[in-house]
C-alpha cells in the first residue's frame, strides 16, 4: 500500500526541469573548485611553481644571457607566464582520468545533461586556475621591477589570450586523459610531450643565436609565437599575425580533439 501511495505521488509531481546546457557547464566547473577548496594542495602547481620558475632563471640565467637580470626578466616574464599556464594545462587530462577511474563518470552518464558538460565544466574550472597562475606571475615580475610597455591593458589582453590558448590545449589532454590507463601515465605523457615543445621555443632565449635548422623549428612552434604575442601585447608592439596564428592555433586544436574528447567519454568503459 505504501509503495502504491508513493508510486502515485512521483506519478503526479511535475516533472523537474532539465538543466541547461550553460547551467550544468557551470555546475561542473564550481566543483572543480570545490575541489581545490578541500585539497587546496592543488593550487601549488600554479602558485609556488611559477615563483620557482621566474626567480631561478632570472637571478641565475639572467646576467649570462641577457647582460643584466633586469634585461632578462622583462624578456622572460611573459616567456614564462606562458609555460606556466601551459604546464597546467597536463592536470586537465589527469583529473579527468582520475574520475573515469574511479567510477565518477559512470555517474555523470547516468545524469539527464547535456553530454559534454562534465568536460566543459572542468576546463572551464581549471580555466581560473590558469588565470591564478598568470596573476602569480606578473604581480611577482612587478615586484621585481618588470614595468609591461602597454600598462594594465595590455597584460590583461595577454593573459586573455593564454587562457584562450590554454584552454584549447586542455582538450588534448583530456583526451589523453581517456585514452591511457592511470592519472600517473596522463601526467608522464603530457609533460614528456609539453617539456620538449616549451623548452624548443623562444620562452627563453631569443631564437637569433641558435644555429638554422634549430631556429627555423623555433620560429614554427606555436608556444613560440604565443610568447611573442604576450611579449608583444604586454610592450605595446604586437603583431596582427602573432595573434592570427595563436588564435588560429587554438581554434584547430579545440576543433580536432574537443570532439574526440566528446566521443571517448561516450563510449570508454
Amino acid at each position: 500500500m505504501t509503495e502504491a501511495r508513493l508510486h502515485n505521488v512521483l506519478a503526479t509531481a511535475p516533472r523537474p526541469r532539465r538543466p541547461s546546457a550553460l547551467s550544468a557547464s557551470l555546475t561542473f566547473g564550481w566543483r572543480g573548485m570545490l575541489k581545490v577548496k578541500h585539497v587546496p594542495e592543488q593550487l601549488m602547481d600554479v602558485t609556488l611553481t611559477p615563483v620557482l620558475f621566474v626567480l631561478m632563471f632570472t637571478y641565475l640565467f639572467g646576467g649570462a644571457i641577457a647582460g643584466s637580470t633586469a634585461e632578462y626578466l622583462d624578456y622572460i616574464l611573459p616567456g614564462i607566464l606562458v609555460m606556466s599556464v601551459l604546464f597546467t594545462t597536463v592536470y586537465s587530462g589527469v583529473s579527468l582520468n582520475t574520475d573515469l577511474t574511479k567510477g565518477v563518470v559512470d555517474r555523470f552518464r547516468s545524469l539527464p545533461i547535456w553530454r559534454p558538460a562534465p568536460l566543459v565544466g572542468a576546463l572551464l574550472g581549471d580555466s581560473l586556475r590558469y588565470l591564478v597562475a598568470g596573476t602569480v606571475i606578473v604581480v611577482l615580475g612587478v615586484a621585481l621591477g618588470y614595468r609591461p610597455g602597454a600598462g594594465v591593458g595590455g597584460v590583461v589582453l595577454a593573459l586573455a589570450l593564454v587562457i584562450v590558448f590554454a584552454f584549447a590545449l586542455s582538450w588534448v589532454f583530456t583526451t589523453l586523459g581517456l585514452l591511457l590507463r592511470s592519472p600517473n601515465a596522463v601526467m608522464n605523457a603530457g609533460f614528456t610531450g609539453i617539456f620538449p615543445l616549451t623548452f624548443l621555443s623562444n620562452v627563453f632565449v631569443d631564437p637569433e643565436t641558435l644555429p638554422g635548422p634549430l631556429k627555423a623549428f623555433v620560429d614554427a612552434n606555436p608556444i613560440s609565437i604565443l610568447a611573442s604575442a604576450s611579449r608583444g601585447l604586454m610592450e605595446g608592439n604586437v603583431e596582427s599575425a602573432d595573434i592570427a596564428v595563436v588564435l588560429g592555433t587554438a581554434a584547430l586544436l579545440t576543433a580536432l580533439f574537443a570532439p574526440l574528447t566528446t566521443h571517448l567519454y561516450r563510449t570508454r568503459t
